[in-house]
Parts: C-alpha cells; sequence; structure tokens
C-alpha cells in the first residue's frame, strides 16, 4: 500500500484527522532537524525549534497554498524559526574573510586537493564547512544534503535565485581557500 502524498496528509488534517499529521512529522523530522541544527548550533535547542517548526507549521496549514512543495514551506517555516533564536541569544560567528577569496585562483586549489585521498578530503571539508558562518552552513547543506534546488532555497531563506546562486558561488570559493589552508598545515597529521 502507498503513502498518502504530503497534499492528501494535508487534506486530512484540515477536514479534521489530526492523526494524519504524525505521518508528516514522522516524514520530514530528520530533515528539519537537520536545518535548524545547522543554525542554532545545539542539539537540545535545535530539538526545541524543530517542535517549535512543526507546531507552527500546524497551526499554520491552512494558509498553505499549495504552490509550492510542502517541505519547501516546512524548511522556511524552521529556517525562520531558527533564525529568530538565534536573533535572540544574539550568537556571533567568525566567517572565513570575503576578501580573503576574491583573487584566488579556483583551479589551483582543485589542483592541490586533487594531491588528497578522497578520505582526507572528506576531512579537510567537513573543518572547512564547520569554519563557515550559519547562514552559509545551511545553504550548502540545504543544496548539497538536502538536494534542494536554487529555486527552494530562495523560497525557504527568502533571498531571490540570483541571490543563492552567487552564494553558493562564493561559500564553495571560501570552502577551496579554507581546504587549501588546511591541507598545508594538517594533510601531514591527516596522513600519520
Amino acid at each position: 500500500m502507498s503513502q498518502p502524498d504530503d497534499n492528501q496528509l494535508i487534506q486530512k488534517v484540515l477536514d479534521g484527522n489530526t492523526a494524519s499529521y504524525t505521518v508528516i512529522v514522522d516524514r520530514y523530522k530528520d530533515l528539519v532537524y537537520s536545518v535548524v541544527l545547522k543554525i542554532v548550533k545545539n542539539h537540545e535547542e535545535a530539538e526545541e525549534t524543530a517542535q517549535d517548526t512543526f507546531l507552527k507549521a500546524y497551526h499554520a496549514l491552512s494558509g498553505f497554498k499549495r504552490e509550492a512543495k510542502f517541505s519547501t514551506w516546512l524548511f522556511r517555516i524552521a529556517y525562520n524559526t531558527a533564525i529568530s533564536k538565534t536573533r535572540r541569544k544574539q550568537l556571533t560567528t567568525t566567517a572565513i574573510d570575503d576578501k580573503m577569496i576574491e583573487n584566488f585562483s579556483t583551479d589551483e586549489i582543485k589542483e592541490n586537493l586533487g594531491q588528497l585521498d578522497t578520505e582526507d578530503q572528506v576531512k579537510v571539508l567537513q573543518k572547512a564547512i564547520q569554519l563557515l558562518g550559519n547562514e552559509d552552513q545551511l545553504l550548502i547543506n540545504l543544496f548539497y544534503r538536502n538536494r534542494q534546488s536554487v529555486d527552494e532555497i530562495a523560497s525557504i531563506t527568502g533571498l531571490s535565485d540570483a541571490n543563492v546562486k552567487v552564494k553558493l558561488h562564493r561559500i564553495r570559493k571560501k570552502l577551496y581557500l579554507e581546504m587549501q589552508s588546511r591541507m598545508n598545515s594538517e594533510v601531514p597529521q591527516l596522513r600519520n
């Protein structure tokens, strides 16, 4: 028996079958948690924020126009809820300097990174991602891990499609730069 799609479940909830909402929560709980965790950086706060997200979505379900995918709408709520939570806490992060990436050749970085085996590249990449600001981490994760399209990311974050593309390009350059820096300082340690 096939699972009902999101719109069918939403209609059931709107028709009074509130138990159908648990299927929606089960379907998206891991993805929502991963989105908010990238922003709030704390597992307990991420769990609380994910719960807040589902509660807000439930109360706003009648306003879902079904013009976009439900997951995009839900991720937008998760993003806004997590950003609101971090703004209240006034967290500050140290991002990689944008000016450092302007005159840096991506081809040079790719050539140097190609000298590492895949496992070492992954380790270096994971460390570089941790240094990105919250928004940059979220954009990279939405695009690569959650496989959201540029259009969906724009809907989630409120950015324009062009802005999402530019930000993703700059983030990749930042990552390449940081990976190059880490490769020079840590690769001997990775191989030991």
